[in-house]
């Protein structure tokens, strides 16, 4: 395998694998702090709701990845 295919291969692999924390520390920050926010203190506004781990973790999956009308 040429080296520059195998430099790009690695390249790719550490876009798609990297946390977010290491890609973007301010928007990293900024959820951590919604997190924290949510978890503290008492949401007031009616329509304003609280999901579980489990709809985060679907919500935030390759699923969004397709298109909302369906495979592309």
């Amino acid at each position: 395998m040429d080296q520059s295919v195998e430099q790009k291969s690695a390249a790719l692999d550490a876009f798609f694998n990297k946390p977010l924390e290491e890609v973007d520390a301010d928007i990293f920050g900024a959820i951590d702090s919604e997190l924290g926010r949510q978890r503290h203190e008492i949401e007031l506004i009616a329509s304003e709701n609280i999901v579980s781990r489990a709809v985060l973790e679907a919500q935030g999956s390759i699923m969004t990845n397709k298109y909302a009308e369906g495979y592309p």
